[in-house]
């Protein structure tokens, strides 16, 4: 088989006719990629894989809402049960399969040490209202973990209890709403730069603020001229992406600082992408007043699925006292108290309230800090380094077959961003898309990097490898990428029908968006 310089192999074409010109299977399956059927459509509602003993006759008391009708449940045997779920986790893509290029989007390995920690005895069964004295592991994991964080980004204290990194901007900004207020200062704008990203605005608005936008250069980066130009006594904050979207470290981000402070205002800094410069940036040295960390994108604890969230807010001297409660506090003889009430004198005196019921995510303070101490410093430092040697590995691969709108403008951080433009070579061929390279990815095995975002750049393709994929491994991400690329290039309309291999073909997913069908009827099955 003969593989060009770029990767595409001239076969390829040939080899998909030659798959759609192959005989469907009965069933549906596909060498061992097997075909799954709905569980309403494989089992049924009259019978049940376990005996369960009929219940006794007792009156009720939910005043007539009882159930009159069969609740509707496919039944299975234990074996249809286990083969429907082990076949469905096949048609998963996950980060213990394969590379996950979504760029803005760490999506690192998770260490099972981790876990294993995570499971131990006193973090994962206790509960949120045992008595302080039963949890004082616990709240040592909580203190120490923090005590990590602060250390880590030069900043003077840090609320735990925000659940995500949305949740830490608005813990942010309530923070220095409530500075604001405490100093009589009624400011109402926002100021948000085309790089950050795209919670930001939405959390400021949540908050009340009017957001108003500051451009980029024409390197991707803050204009420190307009914002400086837009500074006035009605600006409240600036919310800075450092590193921004672009995959850019914004090198004038003491400059923004000491403008934005000169004018009366905070710097708020979005620390979803810390995971490119911890233990090579204290942000707090760069006069950044409040900074939300994704535990999961930085230090490794698994992304949402339904609760598991993490964003501590790390605060500067001058947010400090305005942070929420509750928080733990180390006692002169070594135990730990959990504060939860404001008290004269306190230095949480002026604090907004609470963010959550309860302090935080057990699960996610226990893994974070199990990967931060088997790394230590040297360590998390090595994790900013081989994050960034890698995209730029990537970027400088690539950037000679696809447009990198600012790679003449130096290196980049943790992701590398390209577009569907024009390189000197023809670009993508008339009626080709970014979307078309994205769905050529999933064939050779890979789940796409994140498209057409940034907005400010047009067909964007933003790729984040993280530090923990080899040197092999992007060999062969750039292989395949390069191969996919040159298809769109050369005008491949095999690749407009792409994915060919998957168990479903391309989907219409604005459709899909717009009008999920949530539900399962029977007379419906056959359609």
């Amino acid at each position: 088989m003969t593989i060009n310089q770029s990767g595409w192999r001239p076969e390829a074409n040939a080899d998909l006719a030659a798959l759609q010109a192959m005989p469907a299977t009965v069933t549906g399956n596909r060498g061992l990629m097997l075909e799954e059927a709905l569980i309403f459509e494989i089992g049924a509602t009259d019978r049940t894989g376990v005996d369960i003993a009929t219940a006794p006759d007792v009156p009720s008391h939910l005043g007539g809402l009882s159930r009159d009708a069969a609740i509707g449940l496919p039944g299975l045997s234990e074996q249809e049960t286990v083969r429907h779920y082990t076949r469905l986790s096949r048609q998963n893509y996950a980060i213990d399969l394969g590379l996950f290029p979504l760029g803005s989007c760490t999506m690192k390995h998770n260490p099972r040490l981790n876990e294993k920690v995570a499971r131990m005895p006193g973090f994962a069964d206790i509960h949120p209202l045992q008595p302080v004295g039963t949890v004082q592991g616990a709240l040592a994991v909580i203190y120490e973990l923090a005590e990590w964080l602060k250390a880590l980004t030069g900043m003077a204290a840090v609320a735990m209890s925000p659940k995500a990194g949305a949740h830490g901007e608005l813990c942010g900004l309530l923070s220095i709403r409530a500075a604001l207020e405490a100093r009589g200062d009624a400011r109402k704008v926002i100021l948000v730069p085309e790089s950050a990203h795209g919670t930001n605005p939405a959390t400021a608005a949540f908050c009340g603020y009017a957001v108003e936008n500051i451009p980029a250069t024409a390197d991707g980066r803050v204009d420190l001229a307009a914002l400086k130009a837009r500074l006035g006594p009605d600006v409240a904050a600036v919310m800075v992406t450092n590193p921004n979207t672009c995959g850019l470290f914004e090198r004038d981000m003491k400059n923004i600082a000491d403008a934005v402070h000169a004018a009366g205002a905070f710097v708020y800094c979005d620390g979803a992408n810390f995971n490119a410069i911890v233990g090579r940036v204290r942000p707090g040295d760069l006069g950044v007043d409040a900074m939300h960390i994704n535990l999961h994108k930085t230090f490794s604890t698994p992304h949402g699925g339904g609760g598991p969230g993490s964003g501590p807010v790390v605060l500067s001297e001058a947010l400090a006292p305005y942070a929420p409660l509750p928080v733990v506090k180390k006692q002169d003889d070594g135990s730990f108290l959990l504060v939860e009430e404001e008290t004269a004198g306190d230095h949480h005196a002026d604090g907004f309230g609470r963010m959550v019921a309860f302090h935080g995510q057990m699960g996610m303070f226990t893994r974070a800090l199990a990967y931060i101490l088997s790394h230590g410093a040297d360590g998390l430092r090595q994790v900013a380094e081989d994050a960034v040697l890698n995209a730029n590995y990537l970027l400088r691969s690539l950037d000679d077959l696809l447009d990198a709108p600012f790679g003449a403008s130096g290196p980049c951080m943790h992701e590398a961003l390209f577009s569907d433009a024009d390189h000197g070579n023809g670009g993508l061929a008339e009626g080709f898309t970014t979307l078309d390279v994205a769905k050529g990815l999933i064939d050779e095995g890979y789940h796409p990097m994140t498209v057409y975002f940034p907005l400010v750049v047009h067909g964007a393709m933003l790729i984040e490898p993280t530090e923990t994929e080899s040197k092999a491994a992007l060999d062969q991400f750039i292989l395949a990428l390069r191969n996919v690329a040159q298809r769109a290039k050369a005008g491949d309309e095999m690749l407009k029908g792409a994915p060919w291999y998957t168990p479903r073909r391309r989907l219409d997913e604005t459709l899909a968006a717009r009008k999920p069908v949530l539900v399962w009827e029977a007379n419906t099955a056959a359609s």
